[in-house]
C-alpha cells in the first residue's frame, strides 16, 4: 500500500505518519528529511541539490524526482510506503505517476488557530528530529528526546505570522493537487482535527477506520 498524506505545516503528518508506520509496516518517505541528508553526502547528486540550495534556489521539479527515485530504489519492493511533503505541485504529481502507484490520499484539515498554537509550542529533536509539544507531547525529560536523548530545539520560523504565511502558501499549492487528485478519482481519507490537545492516537485511530473502509487494509 503506497499513501501520501496532506497536511498544512502542524498539521501533524509527521506524527502521524510515524505512528502509521509502525501500525503498518509501512516506509515514511517524508522528503525534507531526505533533503537534509543528501546534503550532508559528496554524491554527484547531493551536489548538484546544493548548487540551488546555497544560491537560495527551489531544487527544480526533476532533480526532485531523482532524489525520491533514488530513495525509493533503496525500499524493498515488497514494502509499501507513506511520501510526506510530495508531491507539492501536479507536475511533481504527474511524474509521480511515472514512479509509483498512490492508493490513496491522507487528508489533514485543521483550523488555523490550531495550527499556530500547535506549532509556537513545537520543541523537535536536533538529532533524530522526533516532535514533541510542550503542552500536550511532553518528553519524559524537559528538552531531552525520549528516543534518542537529544537536544529539543524550536524552529526560528514557528512564529505566528510566519505560521500564517506558510499555512496560505500551503493552500495555494495544495487545491490545485487536490483537484487533480479528485478528477482521478483518487481515494481520500480525511481526518478533521477540531480540538487542540488532540492525542496523536484518536488521530491515528480514525485514519485507519477510513483505510479499513476503503479495504486497503
Amino acid at each position: 500500500m503506497n499513501l501520501t498524506i496532506f497536511g498544512a505545516p502542524g498539521s501533524g503528518k509527521g506524527t502521524y505518519a510515524s505512528r502509521l508506520q509502525t501500525k503498518l509496516g509501512l516506509s515514511v518517505v517524508a522528503m525534507g528529511d531526505i533533503f537534509r541528508e543528501i546534503m550532508k553526502e559528496n554524491t554527484p547528486l547531493s551536489r548538484k541539490v546544493k548548487r540551488f540550495v546555497e544560491k537560495g534556489l527551489l531544487v527544480p521539479d526533476d532533480v526532485v524526482v531523482e532524489v525520491l527515485k533514488e530513495h525509493l530504489a533503496k525500499i524493498p519492493k515488497e514494502k509499501g510506503l507513506i511520501l510526506d511533503g510530495f508531491p507539492r505541485t501536479v507536475d511533481q504529481a504527474k511524474m509521480l505517476e511515472a514512479i509509483t502507484h498512490i492508493d490513496a490520499i491522507i487528508l489533514l484539515t485543521v483550523p488555523d488557530w490550531i495550527i499556530i498554537e500547535r506549532l509556537s509550542t513545537r520543541r523537535i529533536c536536533k538529532n533524530c528530529g522526533e516532535v514533541y509539544n510542550v503542552r500536550y507531547l511532553k518528553p519524559k525529560v524537559e528538552n531531552i528526546c525520549d528516543k534518542c536523548g537529544g537536544n529539543l530545539y524550536q524552529r526560528p520560523d514557528d512564529t505566528a505570522q510566519v505560521i500564517k504565511d506558510r499555512i496560505n502558501v500551503y493552500e495555494r499549492q495544495t487545491q490545485p493537487l487536490l483537484q487533480f487528485y479528485r478528477k482521478k478519482k483518487m481515494p481520500i481519507v480525511e481526518f478533521k482535527c477540531e480540538k487542540l490537545e488532540m492525542p496523536p492516537e484518536v488521530a491515528v485511530e480514525e485514519i485507519l477506520k477510513g483505510l479499513k473502509r476503503l479495504s486497503l487494509i
